[in-house]
């Protein structure tokens, strides 16, 4: 049997069609010029990300909320050789300071590429929401293991036992991914409507032309 294709555009639930983003209607212009921050504190535009290649970037809450932990552990699982044949980038962008990059990737095992966006422009500039919104069918990420009391106290320990006492974030932000590339054709894009509205890792691969993998207990490549 054929595999069955994702969908390629913002899936829109019942009730929240103003929440759809056609990729064609997405201007990533608007925030191309936007500096981000690498763990160094160095900085480099938006744009920089995919100018020459296509890239799956994917925006996070913040980096104490446990379902971006859990996303972002299953994305480090993801093989470099795998994006490095098919010439496509994966990158996180947070909205913290750039101090507590070292610490998240340590933290989730992600080793590619990752940024911050600190003043939350590139967020605003595309339209990505603040506050949850959940839906008559709840959303669910294939990603998170924690249930909602034990994630939420895992966050609560870690921003406790943290020696700045923050939120690594405007906990209230959400985040989304798209995929864009090479310059500024969107091929992709979804803003998440709560901190378990992530889109699946296998249907980003997918649209971008890559393997999917098998999340479950590791990161086997899927022949299709």
């Amino acid at each position: 049997m054929a595999p069955v294709l994702p969908i390629t555009r913002q899936i829109a639930r019942a009730g929240h069609q103003e929440s759809r983003r056609d990729p064609h209607d997405l201007c990533i212009s608007d925030a191309s010029d936007c500096v981000i921050f690498d763990r160094h504190g160095v900085c480099k535009t938006f744009n920089s990300l995919f100018q020459h290649d296509k890239a799956i970037i994917i925006f996070v809450r913040n980096f104490l909320c446990y379902t971006c932990k859990e996303y972002v552990e299953d994305l480090g699982k993801i093989p470099r050789h795998m994006l490095q044949e098919s010439n496509v980038r994966l990158v996180v962008i947070g909205q913290s300071s750039c101090s507590h990059i070292e610490g998240f990737c340590s933290l989730t095992g992600y080793h590619h590429e990752i940024y911050v966006d600190p003043e939350r422009q590139i967020y605003r500039k595309l339209g990505m929401r603040r506050g949850e919104t959940y839906m008559e069918t709840p959303s669910s990420s294939p990603h998170v293991k924690s249930s909602l009391l034990v994630g939420s106290l895992k966050s609560m320990w870690r921003a406790m036992t943290n020696p700045a006492f923050d939120f690594q974030g405007d906990p209230l932000q959400q985040g989304g991914a798209l995929i864009v590339g090479p310059g500024p054709e969107v091929h992709f894009a979804h803003f998440d409507m709560n901190r378990l509205d992530h889109m699946p890792i296998n249907w980003l691969l997918q649209i971008a032309g890559l393997q999917t993998l098998d999340f479950s207990d590791s990161h086997k490549i899927i022949h299709i």
